[in-house]
């Protein structure tokens, strides 16, 4: 029985929040800091012959310019929460905080430490730099063309392929390709989009020439962040601190490992001026310089029986990373497990990912990391199958989809699967069965649709994914577990707290969580990959177990009771309930803590624990309004179902699936980064960009399918990257019934949606 998990219990950074008492980076000021400001190409692709600040040295004000002649020459990965780590291969270690090559129109040239931020942006324009432009490359076709300019020469010689093809194999999809009696095949295209977080990048470097260097910093993975810095600076790690303030406005994905660059670079400056440097990007240079969602295209292929029965999938995907490897290789990995071959029963599966360098911004983690991509070219290939059989695209989905037991090619089980149930209550929220296949004419026409998928609790075991934490009774009773992990906004550290309080069995409100800190708390690898509840709680709960018995084996001889006759209930030290009598009266916490104090005795665990990886299931609904003269689509409702395990706090998981709607609604009809060949993207800011507004945003229904995942603390499983996965092949879809032509490129503006009603229907 649980006092606090399955509760909506309010947040606990809401007051802080809600008040504007709650610290972010940009509000950290140190005594005699300096303000940071950064050049940039002009150019996506050129040498860097010289780079001369003579002059901007001479500024009043200007105190320290860091450029690639003054800093360190290491390759790294700035974007590579495992750096380092990985096993068994590392990531692809392809970026300087300065190189002798600007591979992107952005790329950074050089800083500048002045006084104030208006001196330091006053010298970057007395900095003289010759460049000698070459060739760029912008899309992944021309990338792989014989002849291409090379990005990455040194880590993709001849193709511009970086890492190397990612591939997945489980059966023999070719031997047993031509046993189907019935193939769909689709090519899909996927634009280039932004996470646009609230916060800026940004972090404050205060490096001691002791030899220590403190980071405030925006990143989603602290202790990672740490490793990175050290290794770029040739430190020992205990010597890199590295913390949240402790929080962060938003991640999604773009603050793994470091904050683009925000913190090399005031590092950098940091340690040349011998002073604390403040750098926080400009929202155009956020939007420019830090990665986005991977753009590019996805051929898949399905061979069926004719009554439904999937017999194998071939999946082709081919994604522009930018000028810099990022995460690329792990997200179309991602792409072909999570996103095309994770939600259904494919005896057989072929997939082929193909990472590909251009001269642009880098693309890097966004939620759902990959999977969106795989699903909306999955899903769109089992649509197309369904129409090619007369079938119901629900009923397709019923046949194949996963079930508990069922093997598949992921190294760990299925320990729980509630995916057809996720898929009938979605259908239902949405009217399916009335609304589903009517036909229509007039201006306004309606339809629904459905897609589903996976994801996964956690990175494990496909890259190094555990966690470290310790707990400690205070002297007055009280509880403090102390994690790394840092709080990015949807309220993990509430969630977490609720399981520690459970398993250790003490009021809530006696208990307190430090996070986000790499100085007052062990390795944590950060909050990504929807693993911070799940793994977090994973350990939190087996070291419960370790706490409890180190105060009953104390408390049973402080009160002369056998140790096993104890429990521990709210706070109270107590018989179990089948304890054989005598039974003792309650003692609480409080006292027993602190007469152990006196008594020299402290209750203290620590550990670590690698988690297994409980896989998520969703299916989502959506019923859209098409206008035939305009183009223009109207997302009327969404429903998501989505199996989560066991809901710690209900409230906060229906925000993480709401949230997670409006960003796949902006994937699927608004939202596209556009290039323009020698100036770079377009889109610098808010106002340029076309994020969802509340008049977009349609009647939502959250729907918990609740179960219990057997590995899951309290039977939980992951949910912050599922809502967005399906979203778009559900919108997609109904386009699709509601006025009978299929879409294979999103977002789906009314330019694209009305020249293709002209070209269906005529003018």
């Amino acid at each position: 029985m649980t006092k606090y998990v399955g509760k909506n219990i309010p947040r606990l950074d809401g007051y802080d929040k809600a008040t504007g008492r709650g610290l972010y980076t940009t509000d950290i000021y140190l005594p005699h800091m300096l303000h940071a400001a950064v050049l940039r190409s002009p150019y996506a692709h050129a040498k860097v012959i010289s780079v001369d600040v003579s002059e901007a040295e001479k500024m009043e004000g200007v105190v320290a310019i860091a450029t690639k002649d003054n800093t360190p020459r290491t390759y790294f990965n700035a974007t590579a929460s495992m750096f380092l780590t990985n096993l068994p291969d590392k990531p692809v270690l392809d970026q300087q905080i300065f190189s002798d090559v600007v591979r992107y129109i952005g790329d950074e040239v050089a800083a500048v430490a002045a006084e104030t931020e208006a001196i330091a942006k006053e010298a970057l324009k007395k900095i003289k730099v010759v460049y000698e432009e070459l060739p760029a490359v912008y899309n992944v076709d021309d990338a792989m063309k014989d002849g291409a300019p090379q990005v990455q020469p040194d880590f993709s010689p001849g193709n511009n392929v970086c890492g190397g093809v990612v591939k997945i194999r489980y059966g023999d999809a070719e031997a047993n390709w031509d046993k189907g009696e019935v193939f769909a095949e689709t090519k899909v295209y996927m634009q280039r989009i932004k996470q646009a977080q609230l916060e800026t990048h940004g972090a404050v470097a205060d490096y001691n020439p002791k030899g220590h260097l403190k980071v405030y910093s925006t990143t989603q993975t602290p202790y990672p962040a740490k490793m990175i810095l050290a290794t770029i600076f040739d430190m020992p790690a205990s010597n890199v601190h590295v913390k949240n303030p402790p929080y962060v406005g938003g991640g999604f994905g773009v603050r793994i490992g470091l904050s683009a660059k925000a913190e090399a670079i005031a590092s950098a400056l940091s340690i040349l001026a011998k002073r604390p440097v403040k750098y926080i990007y400009s929202r155009s240079e956020d939007f420019l310089t830090s990665d986005s969602r991977h753009e590019g295209y996805i051929v898949s292929k399905i061979s069926a029986m004719k009554d439904g029965t999937f017999v194998a999938l071939d999946t082709r995907a081919y994604m522009n990373t930018g000028a810099y490897a990022t995460l690329g290789v792990e997200l179309a990995g991602v792409t072909g497990a999570n996103g095309t071959s994770g939600a259904y029963r494919f005896p057989n599966i072929h997939y082929d990912g193909y990472v590909i360098y251009t001269n642009q911004e880098t693309a890097g983690a966004f939620r759902g990391f990959g999977a969106p991509q795989g699903a909306f070219a999955l899903e769109t290939c089992v649509d197309q199958l369904a129409k090619q059989l007369g079938r119901d695209p629900l009923d397709l989905r019923l046949q194949n989809a996963l079930r508990d037991g069922d093997e598949w090619w992921f190294p760990y089980p299925i320990t729980s699967c509630k995916l057809m149930d996720c898929l009938k209550e979605a259908a239902k929220s949405i009217g399916w069965d009335e609304k589903r296949g009517k036909k229509q004419t007039g201006t306004i026409r309606r339809g629904v649709g459905i897609g589903c998928g996976t994801h996964v609790s956690n990175g494990a075991p496909f890259c190094l994914d555990y966690n470290a934490a310790f707990m400690r009774i205070e002297v007055d009773g009280s509880l403090l577990v102390s994690s790394a992990v840092p709080e990015i906004g949807p309220g993990s550290t509430t969630g977490l707290l609720q399981i520690a309080a459970d398993a250790v069995g003490v009021p809530m409100e006696n208990a307190r969580f430090a996070f986000g800190d790499t100085d007052v708390a062990p390795f944590d690898v950060g909050s990504h990959a929807s693993r911070t509840l799940y793994s977090a709680g994973y350990l939190l709960v087996r070291l419960a177990v370790d706490l409890r018995e180190q105060i009953f084996e104390w408390a049973g001889k402080f009160l002369d009771v056998d140790p096993s006759t104890l429990d521990l209930v709210d706070g109270q030290i107590v018989s179990k309930c089948d304890a054989a009598e005598p039974h003792i009266e309650p003692t609480p916490l409080s006292y027993l803590a602190h007469q152990a104090h006196l008594r020299a005795k402290q209750f203290v665990v620590s550990g670590c624990k690698a988690p297994t990886n409980s896989p998520p299931f969703h299916a989502h609904a959506a019923e859209v309004e098409v206008d035939m003269e305009t183009g223009m689509i109207k997302v009327l409702k969404l429903a998501a179902a989505h199996d989560v395990g066991v809901a710690v706090n209900p409230i906060l998981v229906e925000g993480q699936i709401e949230s997670g709607l409006i960003m796949g609604l902006g994937y699927a009809l608004r939202e596209e980064m556009t290039y323009q060949e020698g100036k770079g993207f377009y889109n610098d800011s808010y106002h340029k960009y076309m994020l969802p507004t509340m008049d977009e945003t349609p009647e939502m229904e959250s729907i918990i399918v609740e179960g219990f995942d057997p590995d899951g603390p309290f039977g939980v499983k992951g949910v912050g990257e599922c809502g967005m996965i399906p979203t778009a092949p559900a919108i997609v879809g109904a386009v699709e019934d509601a006025i009978g032509i299929r879409f294979y490129e999103i977002p789906l503006t009314p330019g694209r949606v009305l020249k293709k009603i002209k070209e269906v229907y005529g003018d």
